[in-house]
């Protein structure tokens, strides 16, 4: 394998692991939050208690949809960005390069 392509295997493997934990135990919780968060925004826009007209549910469905963006973009961004330094690890200690001798410290 060139070099770099353990890296990247790693990110994609990294990006996958994070969509299934973000389908196990993100979606729901960035759902609720989401749903929150568009209530005190209607809350604060309309007054509480809200009524059912349509603008209000408007708010809170997009504020959920929103809340499961953020909480998938987390998960699955943090996992590949985790899988891709495990990746560089691997393909540094794989190549077995030298260190330059200007990065080596000299005492």
């Amino acid at each position: 394998m060139k070099t770099g392509e353990t890296a990247k295997m790693a990110a994609y493997v990294g990006g996958g692991a994070g969509l299934v934990l973000f389908a196990v135990i993100g979606l729901l919780p960035g759902s609720f939050i989401g749903g929150v968060v568009g209530l005190n925004i209607a809350g604060g826009i309309f007054g509480l208690p809200l009524t059912s007209a349509l603008l209000p549910r408007l708010i809170v469905g997009i504020s959920m949809l929103l809340g499961i963006f953020v909480s998938a973009v987390i998960f699955i961004a943090s996992s590949s960005i985790l899988g891709w330094l495990a990746g560089c690890a691997i393909d540094s200690l794989k190549s077995g390069k030298a260190l330059p001798e200007e990065a080596k410290v000299k005492h």
